[in-house]
């Protein structure tokens, strides 16, 4: 019989070594449904106003669409799509108001109170999933050399080098097309799992089996920490803004056996 699981949840949000914030992160448990939680990142492009105004009105959008939500009514796909979509639809509307050019990646998870999750994306923040350290699957970076990889001109090592790298083909806010909306389904997430969304100035200083140890052997508050603090080092004076949410699900403790109790099968 499953004990069920717990969970353990961290964000972190840095500067960098830029001159200003415009990455936004959420890590937020439902007001109304316990262990309904939805985390995102969102990484805001287009100057000093503009990134951060984008990101801020994705942190918003979302906020006001999950307080909404009812986990044993509502579709759990049609939520997050939604979220990308009136998101898109505000972004676009506060450039007409202003000089800049906002725009913003968004990567976001929900997890149901029976455990369930769906994910979502646009643009080149990721969403890992990793159990017990290895790494199951991650997001696709809706980006120019994410299309030369899948062509199979560039490598994954090569991409992060690329003079190129940071080229989005797809995010909220663009004019010229929707948003991208790639959104994943797992069935039932179990004692184990973690899931991870991060921005690029996370992501892009590490491989998957680095991220992986640190996110298993650590707490998720630690790890936090630890990949940030990392990070900044490897960047060396040149990182970009840093946002990260870990949702870390734990076995419940055994409770002690009384006296005469049957034993497990």
């Amino acid at each position: 019989m499953s004990r069920g699981f717990r969970i353990a949840a961290a964000t972190g949000l840095h500067k960098g070594d830029r001159p200003y914030q415009q990455d936004q992160v959420l890590l937020i448990e439902h007001p109304r449904f316990k262990g309904c939680v939805l985390g995102l990142v969102a990484d805001g492009m287009g100057g000093r106003s503009g990134g951060r105004k984008a990101s801020d009105q994705v942190l918003m959008t979302a906020r006001q669409l999950f307080n909404h939500f009812a986990p044993a009514i509502d579709d759990m796909h049609d939520l997050l799509r939604r979220i990308v979509n009136d998101a898109h639809t505000v972004i676009k509307l506060t450039a007409l108001s202003s000089e800049s050019e906002p725009h913003s990646t968004l990567a976001a998870f929900l997890v149901s109170p029976q455990g369930e999750c769906v994910w979502i994306h646009a643009g080149d923040s990721r969403i890992y999933h990793f159990q017990r350290g290895r790494m199951v699957l991650r997001t696709r970076d809706h980006s120019y050399v994410q299309a030369l990889i899948d062509r199979g001109e560039l490598t994954e090592d090569e991409a992060n080098v690329h003079p190129q790298g940071n080229i989005l083909i797809g995010c909220l806010g663009m004019t010229t097309a929707p948003p991208p909306i790639d959104t994943h389904h797992i069935a039932k997430l179990k004692p184990g799992d973690l899931l991870m969304a991060c921005s690029d100035g996370l992501w892009h200083y590490f491989t998957p089996e680095e991220m992986g140890a640190v996110l298993a052997e650590q707490s998720p508050r630690s790890a936090v920490q630890l990949l940030v603090d990392e990070a900044r080092k490897r960047a060396m004076g040149m990182g970009d803004n840093i946002s990260i949410a870990v949702l870390k699900f734990e076995s419940l403790p055994r409770e002690p056996k009384a006296a005469g109790d049957p034993e497990d099968n």
